[in-house]
């Protein structure tokens, strides 16, 4: 008994020395202990799940849990006592490596056994259930398994655990079904958190500084794969940053269009930095996307979502409701009176679309209200061109012939044409015989001489 429980402590210490505290966990019982084994995947292993074409390589897969027990008479006559523990294969599967393991304690009787069967569970495991790559993962309920992407990937081909007799199941067998976490998140983040630690203990050479870097201090672009200190890109980042070219933060090789995520611009840029970053980002999508627009008050400038057909937007921030293609106040179904400098670059954007830009703009807009808009536009452009405001009464008034003392047809003032001063009705023509006026002798001014002489009025020097 005394050999036995050496023999025990003997295996016990050799595998603590073997493996990392990660992978080999004693228990404060001498006897008992757990493993956590990762399987040697081979290169270019792919996952792929039901209902989506994407495949995903990956180099790591969640580790079987072996918890053992060594019993008094381990190893003379009896095997470990054990379960083992799975996130990702059926129980079926579980089933036929506990097996295995018996088989393995069978042909070894009466030796220490435990690192022949983490070196079985590491190493074979995956030839043993004829797990090939792409691995499918599929959900059925509750019940999750993968398989071959042509097939079954174990031996007990086209069963799963539902059609599986309970006595061909072994209680040893232990599937950890996480019902809060969806499987596929959990195999791809663990992926993610495995090959970061590995990429961590990697000495790499930074593209920017030539400098040898530990991974742990250098960001990596995955879809390039270029690597670059953290030092070099935080200087590179902030400068972008403060330039406001949050779109350019991207891999510094010429040519490469691998963007930095999120996380990782926060990871190396000061607080206020991606604070700008943050929120330049986030104007820049809301400029691309055609149902957002900005409160017009000055003072707010908040995102606003438009509802469709309807001209109505409501600020969530200020409550001020305007019509989003005017921005002024909600005016219900009467037309938009745009500045002319607006329905011109309206105009101008609409007359030079394509015919797909030009139905977007008549689904945004209403086709009768741009149809409406380059009418108005063209005649505001006229008038403006031809025409000038009466000062009292605001009457678009166009001068034709005849000289600056003019008429307004709509409330009969006078006024000058040159500098739109309302004239009085006493002597409209003191305006232009006053030598302190802006338009002293201009009552004439733009017009022929025969057609001042046709008006048969002359301003008499002796009157000047």
């Amino acid at each position: 008994m005394a050999d036995a429980r050496e023999e025990r402590e003997n295996e016990m210490l050799a595998l603590a020395s073997i493996y990392d505290e990660d992978v080999f966990r004693r228990a404060e019982s001498d006897d008992q202990g757990e493993v956590h084994l990762c399987l040697d995947l081979p290169p270019d292993f792919k996952l792929v799940f039901q209902g989506v074409e994407q495949t995903h390589a990956i180099s790591f897969l969640p580790p079987f849990v072996l918890k053992f027990e060594l019993p008094e008479d381990y190893p003379s006559s009896s095997p470990p006592i054990f379960t083992l523990r799975s996130k990702w294969l059926q129980k079926t599967q579980l089933s036929a490596l506990c097996k295995r393991l018996d088989e393995l304690w069978e042909e070894n009787e009466g030796c220490v056994v435990l690192f022949t069967w983490i070196q079985f569970l590491k190493e074979e495991a995956l030839g043993f259930l004829e797990i090939q790559s792409p691995l499918l993962v599929v959900t059925h309920g509750n019940t999750q398994h993968k398989s071959k992407a042509t097939g079954s990937s174990t031996k007990q081909e086209g069963v799963t655990q539902e059609d599986t007799p309970d006595s061909c199941l072994d209680p040893r067998a232990i599937v950890d079904l996480d019902h809060e976490h969806d499987l596929a998140a959990q195999l791809l983040d663990f992926n993610e958190e495995q090959w970061q630690k590995v990429f961590n203990l990697k000495m790499l050479n930074c593209g920017i500084c030539f400098m040898e870097k530990l991974g742990a201090d250098c960001l990596y672009f995955k879809i390039c794969n270029h690597v670059y200190c953290n030092e070099c890109m935080a200087e590179y980042f902030t400068i972008q940053i403060r330039d406001g070219n949050v779109q350019c933060l991207s891999c510094p090789e010429p040519k490469c269009t691998s963007g930095a995520t999120p996380e990782q611009v926060k990871k190396l840029v000061g607080e206020a930095e991606f604070a700008r970053y943050d929120r330049l980002l986030l104007q820049s999508s809301l400029d691309g996307m055609p149902d957002v627009v900005y409160c017009p008050r000055t003072v707010c400038r908040t995102a606003v979502m438009l509802e469709p057909e309807t001209k109505l937007a409501i600020c969530p921030a200020c409550k001020f409701a305007f019509c989003h293609v005017c921005n002024r106040g909600y005016h219900g179904v009467s037309a938009c009176e745009a500045k002319i400098e607006d329905l011109l670059a309206l105009r101008d954007e609409y007359l030079s679309a394509s015919p797909d830009e030009k139905a977007f703009m008549e689904q945004r807009y209403g086709k009768h209200v741009i149809q409406k808009i380059v009418e108005e536009s063209y005649s505001r452009e006229w008038l403006k061109d031809n025409c000038k405001s009466c000062p009292f009464c605001g009457t678009n008034i166009q001068k034709v012939d005849g000289c600056n003392k003019m008429t307004c047809s709509s409330c009969k003032q006078y006024f000058c044409w040159i500098c739109l001063n309302m004239l009085p009705r006493a002597d409209p023509y003191g305006h232009f015989r006053n030598r302190s006026s802006p338009c002293f002798n201009q009552l004439f001014q733009g017009m022929d001489v025969d057609d001042a002489q046709d008006e048969g009025f002359w301003i008499d020097e002796d009157e000047i």
